[in-house]
């Protein structure tokens, strides 16, 4: 005889889970001594949250779903911004939580929410399992339906006298290889014909360009077709910059030096855009017109509505696509002679004896090697990464531009950690979005990571009080107190160190990373530039844009 939870165990063994990351309860202990028997490795968390942020990032750097587990009640509703994180940024992810028992109820009501009705808005499937017999069968449907395009997350719920329950061994399903379909020839076809006809094409790379499975495809076509590029914040690193075609990152929606180049294309082509991204661009009926190339049909907003489509996997279609336009776009460079000059606007002033965010920026990425990973919180320093910070490989800049939600910038650096130990791994954090999660230091520490956290203070949240000047409300309700991030951080076993010259902040980054551990660096910003750079600056920009289209 097996029990239930011994089933679930075997289940996602057989799916190759090589860690669950969470915290048990009451209702999961079945569960966890069926992992204790198991190769599975249990990663103790200090908050449900930071599980499913590290469970969600393990299946945005792998592509296979990642696995977190919780209790009924309250500690699963803590998986909600989790689940809401992977659902917006298309990561697989697969959550398992307790309940009370189904066939009695020896504890009433007690801590007894609806969880699955609760995630259904938030998953691509939510169910409770009521047999063991149905537990393989059941972790088989959750890994497909997770990791299937569009990928995402998915909920299943255990109960204490499921998972308890003896039956008989039950035959495991065995996983098989996800194949997606190539775009039609009729497709690749009408999207060629486009392109060969464009008189300045230009290339949008887009979040979904980022899934490990495509990026060296989409590198290939990019160099193959010779059209310049840019990329959405979460596109970013998916073709090498040694390919001289990069033109920018759009940190913004517009008017920004990247736009030099939109505004000016006759054709963009997208590849992998998921409008669940903040618009890179906006789509107007005097615009340009634009070929959407995705594993989905685009999803038609009022931002966003291509004229042609080719659907289907990226990288074989991309190929095929290639194939039909090498050689044969005299157009393709047209726009490549704005790049110079926009690139150099974007790191103006990075070299300033401030902490500017630019100064910040422009330090950071000659400590980092190529291969080095920047796991971003989310705050006003997002939008300074976004545009400034050079990627050479594919997801080496996490940032989320889908939930864009605080709290998850240190779950994430410490998964990327633990999948790359010979790697340098950054967590770049707001002092707002570190302290949502900054428990999990111990965590880190624990685990014996090699990880540096940076926290750039204001004692703000910094974001929002520059969005309420922008719209000249008063200064008002955005400032709060903060801890000695060194003394907090020592607390927890970790190292820490205070920079309050700019002059050494690479040296003590460097410090930090040769010391190895988990080491925090806490540094002051200076946010004037948010005004002089991101609102002055761009506004003098739009009446010169205006005035070359009233000549033109």
């Amino acid at each position: 005889m097996t029990k239930g939870s011994d089933l679930l165990v075997a289940a996602l063994e057989n799916e190759g889970v090589d860690r669950i990351f969470g915290i048990p309860g009451e209702e999961n202990l079945d569960v966890v001594e069926s992992i204790r028997k198991s190769s599975i490795q249990l990663v103790l968390t200090r908050h449900e949250q930071a599980a499913a942020f590290m469970a969600a990032t393990y299946g945005r750097l792998t592509g296979k779903p990642g696995v977190c587990l919780t209790t009924l009640g309250p500690g699963a509703l803590n998986l909600s911004t989790g689940a809401a994180y992977a659902l917006l940024g298309a990561m697989p992810l697969v959550m398992i939580t307790g309940q009370k028992g189904i066939l009695s109820s020896r504890q009433a009501r007690f801590q007894v929410v609806d969880v699955v009705a609760s995630m259904k808005p938030l998953t691509k499937l939510a169910r409770q399992i009521v047999s063991p017999q149905m537990i393989p069968t059941m972790v088989r449907e959750a890994f497909r339906i997770a990791q299937e395009e569009r990928p995402g997350p998915v909920h299943l719920e255990l109960p204490e006298d499921i998972a308890a329950e003896e039956c008989e061994p039950v035959a495991l399903i065995a996983p098989h290889q996800l194949e997606l379909p190539i775009a039609s020839g009729a497709a690749l076809d009408r999207a060629a014909a486009l392109i060969t006809a464009a008189k300045r094409p230009l290339l949008m790379l887009g979040a979904a360009a980022s899934r490990p499975r495509s990026t060296s495809d989409i590198a290939q076509f990019v160099i193959r077709s010779g059209i310049p590029f840019f990329t959405t914040q979460m596109g970013k690193g998916t073709v090498p910059g040694g390919t001289e075609l990069y033109m920018g990152t759009a940190a913004l929606s517009e008017r920004d030096y990247v736009h030099e180049a939109i505004e000016q294309a006759d054709l963009i082509i997208t590849i992998g855009h998921d409008t669940i991204e903040k618009p890179p661009f906006i789509m107007g009926k005097d615009g340009p017109h634009v070929v959407h190339v995705g594993y989905q049909p685009a999803t038609v907003e009022q931002v966003y509505f291509p004229q042609a489509e080719v659907i289907g996997d990226i990288g074989p279609s991309l190929k095929a696509l290639a194939d039909r336009l090498e050689g044969k776009l005299p157009n393709a460079q047209a726009l490549l002679h704005l790049r110079e000059r926009i690139l150099e606007r974007i790191a103006t002033r990075a070299t300033e004896d401030r902490f500017t965010p630019q100064r910040l920026v422009h330090d950071i990425r000659e400590v980092m090697p190529h291969d080095g990973i920047l796991a971003l919180d989310n705050g006003m320093y997002k939008i300074w990464f976004a545009r400034n910070y050079r990627t050479r490989m594919a997801n080496t800049l996490l940032l989320d531009n889908a939930l864009a939600t605080m709290g998850a910038g240190l779950p994430s650096a410490m998964v990327a950690s633990m999948l790359y130990p010979d790697r340098r791994v950054m967590a770049v954090c707001g002092d707002g979005g570190f302290m949502m999660n900054s428990q999990e230091i111990e965590t880190a520490v624990r685990l014996k990571l090699n990880l540096v956290v940076l926290v750039i203070e204001d004692d703000a949240y910094g974001m929002i009080r520059w969005k309420q000047a922008v719209d000249e409300f008063p200064d008002f309700g955005m400032t709060f107190g903060n801890p000695d991030f060194v003394k907090y951080a020592e607390s927890y076993g970790a190292k820490g160190t205070r920079v309050d010259d700019i002059s050494q902040f690479k040296q003590a980054l460097e410090n930090a990373f040769a010391g190895g551990g988990v080491h925090l660096v806490n540094v002051p910003v200076d946010y004037s530039e948010n005004e002089r750079v991101l609102v002055r600056e761009l506004r003098e920009r739009l009446p010169a844009i205006l005035e070359d289209q009233d000549d033109a």
